[in-house]
C-alpha cells in the first residue's frame, strides 16, 4: 500500500493544488467510513495483538495505539469514523468555531515536499458548530466508536478577543456532548488575535470559563486539553502551565506550527504556520520541557515533525504519553498511522 501510495496515488495529488488534494483525502476518507465491512476488515488487519500490546490509558479514556489524526484534517467531522480502518488510535476534528466562516482566501496552502513541510494559513474555515454537532449526531455515539473522538474549538474571526469567552462556550455547549476530549486552540497563527489568548490574564479568563463550564455537566463532564503553540519562549510557557494547573486542565496539546522561518524557509515568503518534518527539534524540546516543569503530571499530546519511528520514538522519550501526525500523512501516506503505531509498540515492548 504505501509503494502504492508513494509511486502512483501521490504523483497524481501532488499535481493538484494542495487545498484540493486535501478535498479529495477528506472525501476518500469519507467515503471509506460509509463502507462498514471494508472498516472492519482493514481495522483487524492493521489493529495491534490485544494479547500483546496493551492499550494507552490517559483521560480516564483508552487509546488502542499512541497515533492519533491531530486537528486540521477534518475540520467538520466528515471523515472520521474511518479513521481506526487506517491505524488511528484516536482522531482529532476541527478546528470548529461557533460561527461558520470561509476562512482566509486561496491559494492557503503549500507544499515543500524536499522538506516534508506545508505552509498553512488556512484561518480556521469550517462549517460552524451548529453544523457540526448536526452531523455528529448521526455518527456513532461515545461508546459505540472504535477509537476516541476529541473536538478541537477555536475562536470565531467575528468574534472581539474581550468576547472569545463566549464564543468558545457557545462550541463547547453544542458539541461537548459528543466529544471523548475537548481542546481549546489557542495557538493557530492565522486568526488576528488568536495567540494573544496565551498571554495570562486572557488565558485565566477563558479557561476559567470554559472550566467552570465543564464542571457544570457532572457526570457527563469531558476531559480538556490546551493546544498551544511551539513559538512561546519557556518563561510564557510556565505561566501558560500555571494556569491549566489552575483551572484543573487535564492535559496539553504541544505544538501547533510554527510562524518561525529558519534554514530553507527564511527566504519563503508565504505566511501561515510551518508544519511538518522542520518543526521536529522545537515540537520536542517543548514536550520535554513541560514533562519536566510538570514532573510528569500532565499528560501530553506530541505533535511537530513526526515522519519516522525515530521523530515519534524521541517525543515519547521527552514525555509524550500520545502523539498526532498529519502533513507526514500527506508525504507518507493514508496508512502510515499504521506502520508508526506497530513500529512503537514494538519499540516499547523490547
Amino acid at each position: 500500500m504505501d509503494f502504492i501510495y508513494e509511486k502512483v496515488l501521490r504523483p497524481l495529488l501532488f499535481q493538484l493544488d494542495s487545498e484540493r488534494a486535501h478535498e479529495v483525502g477528506v472525501k476518500a476518507m469519507a467515503l471509506l467510513g460509509w463502507m462498514i465491512p471494508v472498516c472492519r476488515a482493514l481495522e483487524a488487519w492493521n489493529a495491534l495483538s490485544a494479547s500483546r500490546y496493551k492499550p494507552v490509558e490517559v483521560f480516564g479514556l483508552k487509546f488502542p495505539n499512541t497515533i492519533g489524526l491531530a486537528a486540521g484534517f477534518d475540520k467538520n467531522a466528515q471523515a472520521w469514523p474511518a479513521a481506526a480502518a487506517m491505524g488511528f488510535g484516536h482522531v482529532e476534528i476541527g478546528t470548529v468555531t461557533a460561527l461558520a466562516q470561509p476562512g482566509n482566501p486561496r491559494p492557503r496552502m503549500f507544499r515543500y515536499p524536499e522538506e516534508e513541510a506545508v505552509i498553512n494559513r488556512m484561518g480556521f474555515n469550517n462549517e460552524g458548530a451548529d453544523r457540526v454537532a448536526h452531523r455528529l449526531a448521526r455518527q456513532p455515539g461515545l461508546g459505540r466508536r472504535r477509537i476516541p473522538l476529541g473536538i478541537n474549538l477555536g475562536k470565531s474571526k467575528a468574534a472581539p478577543l474581550d468576547k472569545a469567552g463566549d464564543d468558545y462556550l457557545r462550541s463547547f455547549g453544542k458539541l461537548a456532548e459528543f466529544a471523548d476530549y475537548m481542546v481549546l486552540n489557542v495557538s493557530s497563527p492565522n486568526t488576528p488575535d488568536l495567540r494573544k489568548l496565551q498571554d495570562e490574564s486572557r488565558l485565566r479568563e477563558l479557561l476559567g470559563e470554559v472550566s467552570a463550564a465543564n464542571k457544570a455537566r457532572g457526570a457527563q463532564r469531558r476531559p480538556l486539553l490546551l493546544k498551544i503553540a511551539p513559538d512561546l519562549s519557556y518563561g510564557q510557557i510556565d505561566r501558560v502551565l500555571a494556569v491549566i494547573e489552575e483551572f484543573g486542565f487535564d492535559g496539553v496539546i504541544a505544538t501547533n506550527t510554527t510562524i518561525a522561518r529558519l534554514g530553507r524557509f527564511a527566504s519563503v515568503a508565504e505566511t501561515g504556520g510551518l508544519s511538518g518534518a522542520p518543526l521536529r527539534d522545537r515540537s520536542t524540546q517543548i514536550i520535554r520541557y513541560i514533562s519536566r516543569a510538570m514532573h510528569g503530571r500532565l499528560p501530553i499530546i506530541g505533535v511537530g515533525g513526526i515522519y519516522d519511528g525515530a521523530s515519534a520514538g524521541e517525543k515519547l522519550d521527552a514525555g509524550a504519553t500520545l502523539l498526532q501526525i498529519y502533513t507526514s500523512m500527506i508525504y507518507r501516506g493514508p496508512f502510515f498511522a499504521a506502520a508508526l503505531a506497530r513500529g512503537l509498540a514494538e519499540r516499547q515492548h523490547r
